[in-house]
This record gives C-alpha cells, structure tokens and sequence, in this order.
C-alpha cells in the first residue's frame, strides 16, 4: 500500500463500507422514529405534567372564585344586618374580588407573601 499497488479488489472495499453505514444509518433512523413516536399504553412525564399543570389552574381558580363568594357573603349579611343595602354587597364584593386577586398572584408567585 505505501509502494503504491493498489489491486482492484481493493477499490470494492468504499462501497461495502457505504452499504454498511448506509444499513446502520437506516437502522438508527427507524430506532429514532419508534423512540420519538409515543405509547398509547405507557404513561410517561407528559400526562403529569399535564396533570400537575390541571391541579395548579383549579387551584389558582379557585383562590378567585373563594375571594369573590366571600366577599358577597360578608356583604349580603351586612346588608341584611345594618339594612344598607345594596351598598354593603357592592362594598364587600369589589373587596372580595380584590382579596382574589391577591391571592391569586400570591399562590403563582408573582407577588411574595407577606413578611410576619
């Protein structure tokens, strides 16, 4: 090979080599795409996530819905007490709904919890 004689049979061996990459490369590629093709029966870290992400809005929701029927309790018994209404329930649900708010950007972390 150093003195420069090269045989024919020598020259075949580049397409062999090519076959065979070629062969390994389609292999990995149909490796690749059952890999990256998701299981209908196994669960993985998506529905979790997805899960989680579920939990995480019903919570938040939540925490506004609670301010605001708070709200509206507190003021329609203070109307129905004091007999100033509706002032009381107009009063007490912006209130209310203020309080949602808060807590809302509290629990996603907008806002940081107060110091005690």
């Amino acid at each position: 090979m150093a003195d420069g004689t090269r045989g024919k049979g020598d020259r075949k061996e580049p397409p062999d080599d090519e076959a065979a990459l070629s062969a390994r490369l389609q292999r990995l590629g149909e490796r690749l795409e059952n890999a990256s093709r998701p299981s209908e029966n196994v669960t993985g870290p998506r529905q979790t996530a997805d899960a989680s992400a579920y939990a995480r809005g019903f919570r938040l929701s939540t925490e506004l819905v609670a301010g605001v029927v708070v709200g509206a309790l507190i003021g329609w018994l203070l109307d129905r007490w004091l007999g100033i209404s509706p002032w009381g329930l107009i009063v007490f649900l912006l209130l209310g709904f203020a309080a949602g708010v808060l807590n809302v950007m509290r629990a996603a972390g907008v806002v940081r919890p107060p110091e005690i």
